[in-house]
């Protein structure tokens, strides 16, 4: 029998040893190299895989009106979600304890919260989903009571929602925001401004996918947007529209515009429309009268225009307020194949002033006044009163109207005698307001404004600046035409209707037919205008009063009333005194 002889234990020890050693420093290299030469990038790929990260909304700007009210603010909501497969007790400290709260309790605490039933909080908290929406839109104060819950499996996201604290007053102006991101009127126009740069913040979750709350890192700041201060005085605004709105219903027209200029600056203190958006919902009316008509929409504006022709016949030295003037019922335009114009009603001939030519409103006496004026000339004070372009707003949309071009009247006779009494040509309710600014301000019409800037603090606001305007007419030209619009309003048939007792009021009524675009014949229902300036001895406001397609009032009195209502607010609000001067008497006839 043969025997193995045993080795020697202290090499096999040995042996042991070294190969023990020899793993030691293969995972020693390995740790090093995992945790020191490869610990940035091993920690940036298990981050991306632990970290969610999503945007904090910047706060849009505000809107204010003339005196800081705010139009249009932004506030958060906030979407509450749940994840259903992460749903389990949450564990709180009661009495020092910490003690597991059951989700049913938990249940009954959010639906408490929220205003819902128990039962429907539980049917979208229970599942195997990772995601179910408990309640969209919440406000801040439910918000911020869930959050105090202190749950871990509720996610939140915060919901930028634009609100318009007043609702319709200057809805038109201020345009509106939806959830698709559709912008209209100011929103849209001081965007830039007004939207702010949004923030950053990412978060880490756990192997269970809820969120670790210590985690939250906010890696880039939300900068709020800036405010946009209108010229509009808010209260002022709400009872013009309150005026319009009771017109239009009354008048049962289309719409109706009222707007408020401050003659000396330009300034638009009210643009009022009826019917009027609340932005808060605008889908309520139709794209139509969603409308900022008053930049937007065009109409012939009738015998408002007699005044601009009357001013630009005394601007040329070719005639006076007194100028006298032979007004026959009808009147067929030379080099015109017969084509007759006639006034609003049969009279014998009349032997009246160019004075009493407005006074009357006679469509054949201010034909005959204009017509010594070469058509060029009356042509180039129109472009100067600012017809055919769009003001310097240049508010979205903003229509420039319609002038025709020098050679469309070089070529129409017609056309060259009917603009006299503002047919055949069109305004925006803007361009008209700042027609009569230029007369009451010397003559000098002004760029109007709107928007006194776009500031990050309210505190810095300063009313916008006034640039040089345009000398259309002639200082004494100005004076003169007021003194004749004062007249009309003294004496006019309808013109009297916007006196104001105590004030010197000078104002042109306008009844304009409507083209029909399908025939290109005039008719009926009429676009109705008021337009005037008070007080005459040292003008403050211009008011102009629209309506269209009047439809149970045919004639500019169906909007004298309101015009005086609006004025009279005008006068109240900005503490204008009585006038104690003396008027102007001038003649209507001869």
């Amino acid at each position: 029998m043969a025997y193995l002889t045993p080795g020697d234990p202290s090499k096999r020890l040995n042996k042991v040893i070294a190969a023990i050693l020899i793993l030691v420093v293969v995972f020693a290299i390995r740790l090093i190299d995992l945790q020191i030469i490869q610990a940035d990038s091993i920690n940036a790929k298990s981050y991306e895989k632990r970290a969610v990260t999503r945007v904090i909304p910047a706060l849009r700007g505000e809107i204010l009106d003339v005196h800081g009210n705010v139009l249009a603010k932004t506030i958060l909501r906030y979407d509450i979600n749940a994840a259903p497969s992460k749903v389990g007790p949450v564990s709180r400290k009661v009495s020092g304890q910490t003690v597991a709260i059951p989700v049913e309790q938990v249940a009954a605490e959010i639906a408490a919260i929220l205003g819902m039933t128990v039962e429907d909080v539980t049917a979208k908290i229970i599942g195997t989903g990772e995601y179910s929406q408990i309640k969209k839109r919440a406000n801040a104060s439910e918000y911020r009571k869930i959050l105090a819950l202190n749950i871990p499996w509720l996610y939140y996201d915060p919901v930028a929602e634009r609100v318009y604290p007043n609702g319709a007053v200057a809805g038109n102006i201020l345009g509106f925001i939806t959830r698709s991101g559709l912008m209209e009127g100011i929103e849209q126009q001081y965007n830039k401004c007004l939207a702010g740069i949004d923030g950053e913040e990412s978060f880490e979750k756990g192997k269970d996918g809820i969120k670790i709350p210590s985690s939250v890192v906010t890696t880039k700041k939300a900068v709020p947007g800036k405010n946009v201060r209108l010229t509009i005085d808010a209260d002022l605004q709400y009872f013009a529209q309150q005026v319009m709105a009771s017109t239009v219903s009354y008048l049962r027209a289309d719409w109706g515009t009222a707007t408020v200029i401050e003659v000396k600056t330009g300034r638009i203190l009210a643009a009022a429309e009826a019917p009027s958006v609340d932005p808060n919902d605008p889908g309520k009316l139709s794209a139509d009268d969603r409308r900022a008509r008053i930049f937007q929409a065009a109409f012939e504006p009738g015998s408002t225009l007699k005044t601009i022709t009357a001013a630009t016949v005394i601007d040329t030295g070719m005639g006076s307020p007194n100028m006298k003037v032979m007004a026959p019922y009808g009147m067929k335009i030379p080099n015109s194949n017969g084509y007759t114009v006639t006034d609003s009603h049969f009279h014998p001939l009349e032997q009246l002033t160019m004075t009493g030519v407005l006074a009357e409103s006679s469509n054949t006496g201010i034909m005959n006044v204009g017509k010594v004026v070469d058509w060029k000339t009356r042509y180039s004070y129109f472009e100067k009163f600012g017809l055919g372009k769009r003001t310097s707003i240049n508010f979205p949309g903003e229509g420039s109207g319609l002038l025709n071009s020098r050679e469309v009247w070089s070529n129409d006779g017609v056309k060259r005698y009917v603009s006299m009494f503002g047919q055949g040509v069109s305004v925006t309710p803007i361009q008209s307001a700042m027609m009569y600014q230029a007369i009451g301000n010397g003559g000098v019409r002004l760029n109007p404004i709107l928007v006194d800037g776009c500031e990050a603090d309210v505190k810095n606001f300063k009313k916008a600046e006034i640039k040089p305007g345009t000398q259309v007419i002639s200082k004494g030209t100005a004076a003169q035409t007021l003194s004749m619009l004062e007249r009309v309003v003294e004496s006019g048939a309808i013109g009297k209707y916007g006196a104001i007792p105590g004030y010197r009021v000078g104002a042109k009524t306008g009844t304009a037919q409507i083209r029909d675009e399908n025939t290109g014949k005039y008719a009926g229902p009429y676009a109705i205008s008021y337009f005037g300036v008070a007080p005459i001895e040292n003008p403050q406001y211009v008011v102009a009063v629209t309506a269209f397609k009047s439809r149970t009032v045919g004639s500019s009195l169906g909007v004298a009333v309101p015009f005086k209502k609006i004025m009279q607010q005008v006068l109240r609000t900005y503490r204008v005194p009585p006038s104690t001067t003396e008027t102007s008497d001038l003649p209507l006839t001869w």
